[in-house]
């Protein structure tokens, strides 16, 4: 085992120079490049994925995260196609003027740098961050958990393979190894790395935001909760709450709490329950919310603790909490979300501008589930991840927040 990344940091400051010289197109032919490598390498790559899904318990929520077959390989190579399409976001003028004195000034987009990514078992990530680094002109360093390395290293592989064939070097996407004493070496790396990016849960990003020196986007955590109005169309609303809770229960914007208006508590939840135990989700509510279901003999019940609320559950369990109307909900709402992905479902139009207008998120919904809050659904190719901060990028941290900005100014012997 190498006692230090320090070569791999040094190569990656190095790469960006060829970068610097990286044409459009030969981002855009690399890329298809890649996509292409995925479909004929996936015998490959689902082999590796294996070794690491036999290694998980069955029972880890995190387990569907990781898992990867023809269906999914698929769709990153099509995901890799469309940040392809995208336009490149460097080299863009943002702003030229001239000055009394004669200087030209010009602002434009250029790379962030090298950019660190530390995540967990989603082997997505590791295509979503390569594909994005190289459209926008920056490394990536990729600090995978050790749940997901074989499937990593076979990806990682595979683009290398592909960048070989093209003389690009090899160092503009390197993986990290998975030991942890690695992870403070990059998060204190200033002279070498410019972002760090931490994508997974809430410990990890705590941890990443206490140690590193080098500076930080956050991604990842989502509390998400969905509020059902008095007004709502009940049915609907049903519909919304079962998407965004069972449709991928492993993400970061599937639902975790359900705010209910207690005038509507006992027909909205006789709709919903039908839903949740399809599938088993275990339910953990409130006082008005576990009489209800009881009486409707749900299942998977539990009396819910003051824990169970602003937690994040990443797995067939949810949060229910009954409020008496908006101001209520608002109120939990602050005091338990992460700013990820928040929900109201209403027919109230003053209702629901209030609740767009308030909620302090990344993305706020009326009428839809928060299961949207994706880089591909907005029509972003990928993201990095979701980022709940308010610095430099909010939401979808996708390919056109991957740049930062250089000041450009010519002159002619002006002097100060």
């Amino acid at each position: 085992m190498t006692e230090s990344i320090i070569e791999q940091l040094k190569a990656a400051a190095k790469a960006k120079q060829f970068l610097q010289q990286f044409a459009p197109d030969a981002k855009k032919v690399a890329l298809e490049a890649i996509a292409a490598a995925l479909v004929q390498h996936e015998v490959v790559i689902l082999q590796a994925n294996k070794i690491d899904l036999d290694r998980m318990d069955d029972e880890d929520p995190k387990k569907d995260r990781l898992l990867l077959n023809s269906v999914r390989l698929r769709a990153l190579s099509d995901s890799v196609r469309q940040i392809a399409d995208l336009a490149d976001p460097t080299d863009q003028l943002l702003l030229r003027k001239v000055l009394p004195n004669g200087l030209e000034i010009e602002k434009i987009t250029v790379p962030l740098g090298v950019v660190g990514v530390i995540y967990e078992s989603r082997p997505n990530v590791t295509i979503d961050v390569a594909a994005l680094c190289i459209q926008s002109g920056n490394v990536c360093l990729l600090r995978g958990g050790s749940d997901a390395l074989h499937t990593n290293e076979a990806l990682v592989n595979v683009i290398h393979a592909v960048l070989d064939t093209q003389g690009i070097p090899k160092d503009i996407v390197q993986l990290l190894p998975v030991a942890r004493k690695y992870v403070s070496e990059l998060l204190e790396a200033t002279k070498y790395v410019d972002i760090i990016i931490p994508r997974g849960s809430q410990s990890l990003i705590d941890f990443v935001r206490a140690n590193a020196k080098v500076p930080v986007i956050e991604t990842g955590a989502g509390v998400c909760h969905t509020y059902v109005d008095k007004t709502a169309d009940l049915d609907m609303a049903a519909k919304i709450v079962a998407n965004a809770k069972i449709s991928r229960p492993s993400v970061c914007n599937s639902l975790d709490t359900v705010l209910v208006d207690a005038d509507v508590a006992a027909t909205f939840l006789m709709k919903l329950a039908p839903y949740l135990e399809q599938v088993a989700v275990e339910v953990f509510a409130d006082p008005i919310a576990y009489r209800i279901l009881e009486d409707q003999k749900f299942s998977n019940l539990v009396a819910a603790e003051e824990a169970d609320f602003g937690r994040e559950f990443l797995d067939l369990k949810c949060s229910i909490k009954t409020v008496e109307g908006l101001d209520e909900a608002l109120e939990h709402i602050a005091t338990y979300s992460s700013k990820h992905s928040e929900c109201i479902v209403s027919s109230n139009e003053l209702a629901i501008e209030r609740f767009l207008n308030i909620v302090d998120a990344a993305a706020v919904y009326a009428n839809a589930s928060t299961r949207f809050t994706d880089g591909g659904e907005f029509g972003l190719g990928a993201e990095i991840g979701i980022s709940t901060q308010k610095l430099h990028a909010r939401g979808p941290f996708a390919l056109e927040k991957l740049v930062t900005e250089k000041w450009i100014v010519r002159g002619n012997g002006q002097i100060r």
